[in-house]
């Protein structure tokens, strides 16, 4: 009985499956090695040449604004070339001060749109090459870029108008300008593509948003002339005649009457 209740016991154990051995992964070969290789070696030569090509093409247009900036520093009459004839109001002869304050303007705003404009296309090419789907990319950043500009719409108006009142040569340093109806008057002390500081004559600093700049009069760039103060009336002046006649007194205390 022992003998036949261990069999019984140990029976089952022997019917238990054993566990499958697993299967081998694959081996690499050569061929898929090479193809791998050489698909990551032309997609880094891409990544590479649109990295050279954009380098490239800002470091030229970096040379070109500068050497555009140094001729309107040294007050070359560039707008003479037919070429920057849309530039005319810009390029016109001021002096140094404002000269500088508007080369250094342009200058900047150029050199931020190249930047701007060049990384963007070299990220998308990148991208591109890497083997990204730049349909949802474009849709995102479309999406974002909407959102930033409706919430920062009126710093966005501000930088516009400054762009605007520098190339249209509106006012500068050191002009006397008066904003609206007479709100703000006085001497230009520094222009900026989002902040214009005016000193009013009695010593205030002004400082205006460009975009809230509505209208604006330049007595430095016209003929202006001071309006005349009307002259009042002396005020121990003599008594005007009556039409009948006067009465005046003498040196003796007598009066006498004159027709």
């Amino acid at each position: 009985m022992p003998f036949a209740l261990s069999e019984t016991l140990t029976a089952p154990a022997s019917t238990t499956p054993s566990p499958s051995p697993s299967a081998d992964p694959l081996p690499i070969t050569s061929a898929q090695l090479d193809s791998a290789v050489s698909t990551f070696n032309e997609r880094l030569l891409q990544v590479a040449i649109a990295i050279g090509v954009g380098l490239i093409v800002w470091l030229v247009a970096t040379f070109l604004i500068r050497q555009v900036v140094k001729r309107i520093l040294t007050g070359t009459a560039l707008s003479q070339n037919r070429i920057f004839k849309w530039a005319a109001p810009a390029l016109r002869a001021l002096d140094s001060e404002r000269r500088a304050q508007r080369a250094r303007t342009i200058g900047s705003l150029l050199n931020s749109i190249v930047a701007v404009v060049i990384t963007t296309l070299v990220v998308l090419y990148v991208l591109k090459a890497l083997g990204v789907d730049l349909a949802p990319v474009l849709t995102s950043v479309g999406i974002l870029g909407v959102a930033i500009g409706f919430g920062a719409q009126q710093l966005i108006r501000d930088f516009l108008a400054g762009i605007f009142i520098t190339l249209e040569d509106q006012y500068g340093i050191g002009d006397f300008i008066e904003t609206g109806a007479g709100e703000v008057a006085g001497t230009v002390e520094s222009m900026g593509l989002r902040i214009t500081r005016v000193r009013a004559e009695d010593g205030t600093i002004w400082y205006l948003r460009n975009g809230e700049i509505l209208r604006v009069g330049n007595r430095s760039q016209g003929s202006y002339v001071p309006p005349v103060a009307p002259t009042a009336a002396p005020a121990g002046g003599a008594p005007e005649d009556n039409e009948g006649g006067s009465t005046a007194q003498d040196s003796n205390g007598g009066q006498h009457s004159r027709e």
